[in-house]
């Protein structure tokens, strides 16, 4: 493990130089992980491990879209694809990447089948974070520990096959085995990550609920959705304000800042560019401060967990959230998306 300093604060990482691949084939030769969930991370981590040289088994509901899925995908039922509860008894390491609605359904299933000795793995720490809403309390003699991608599980599949690494926290909230970090360092060289660092159940969950309703989803609509709104409102076309809101920030302005940083971008934009931007991004981090700063408390308090358990729980959810979503897939603004992502050369058929 090494230790990295960031502006002054040093952190635990483990890169693949450190722990290389052929490591965490050693550490997991013995093990059998047995992935139940097919959905959002499931199938990318599974597929890695798998390519990676690593016994991983899926367990699904026969014949639902995720087995189906499954299969389509190379695992074979009878030998790597099993019924939930069939995979839970095979496995001595439980990759358990249900949504955090589905994992409290679920849960009295999975621990009887949590016995001494085997290692239960989430992706996310919402489940033992916020237990006393979950009801998730793993017995005493597991280890308890997980690995969370920062990013989809469909990104960690694409960099996998692109031959890149995306990054990713690891905690372990148990060790009773003695086993937990090198089970969990192997499981995060196994699933594809570039590099781990370290952090807790309780920091990664709040980071990352904080993160979603934030800059990485949430807070970046909220912001297209008004420069957008208010160029419109100026006159000028669906497409002009779309290549200005959108468009050139994910296509051309992006790209630099994951090459070299924010500065390096600024450095390669017009003098005019730099100028405003920093001019007005302390404003901007000036009256966003109060409602991140709110987001970080309801996230916190347990606010933000209650209302996704309770929504996500109910029986109509599925419908709701497809109105939800059909409002933004219909809106203008992603509309006029849609036409000029048709318009990209990648996009233009061969001549």
């Amino acid at each position: 493990m090494a230790k990295l300093n960031f502006g002054g604060t040093e952190e635990n990482v483990v890169t693949r130089d450190e722990f290389p691949l052929a490591k965490a084939q050693e550490v997991l030769k013995n093990e059998t992980i047995a992935l139940i969930g097919y959905g959002v991370q499931g199938p990318g981590q599974a597929l890695n491990q798998k390519e990676n040289g690593v016994n991983v088994i899926i367990g699904q509901r026969k014949n639902s879209k995720s087995w189906d899925k499954a299969i389509a995908d190379g695992f074979v039922p009878g030998t790597t694809l099993f019924e939930i509860e069939e995979a839970l008894e095979k496995g001595t390491i439980i990759c358990y990447l249900l949504s955090d609605a589905a994992q409290i359904a679920m849960w009295p299933t999975v621990k009887k089948h949590l016995t001494k000795g085997k290692a239960l793995y989430f992706s996310h720490g919402f489940g033992i974070t916020f237990n006393e809403q979950t009801g998730i309390i793993p017995p005493a003699d597991v280890d308890v520990f997980l690995v969370a991608p920062k990013g989809s599980g469909t990104s960690l599949r694409r960099m996998f096959l692109q031959g890149r690494g995306l990054n990713s926290s690891y905690a372990i909230f148990q060790d009773a085995t003695g086993k937990a970090w090198d089970r969990v360092i192997a499981l995060g060289i196994a699933i594809g990550s570039g590099y781990l660092f370290e952090t807790d159940f309780k920091k990664e969950v709040f980071s990352d609920l904080t993160g979603e309703r934030g800059t990485l989803m949430g807070a970046i609509q909220g912001i297209f959705s008004a420069q957008y709104e208010v160029l419109r409102k100026n006159g000028h076309s669906p497409s002009e304000a779309f290549n200005e809101t959108v468009e050139e920030l994910t296509q051309s302005l992006m790209p630099l800042v994951a090459e070299n940083g924010m500065d390096w971008m600024y450095a390669n934009c017009s003098t005019t560019a730099q100028r405003g931007a920093l001019d007005w991004w302390k404003k901007f981090r000036d009256a966003t401060m109060p409602v991140f700063s709110d987001l970080y408390n309801s996230v916190a308090t347990g606010k933000e967990s209650a209302r996704s358990i309770d929504l996500n729980s109910k029986a109509d959810y599925r419908e709701k959230l497809e109105v939800e979503l059909a409002e933004l897939h219909n809106s203008e603004m992603w509309q006029a998306g849609k036409t000029v992502r048709s318009l990209r050369p990648e996009n233009q058929p061969a001549k």
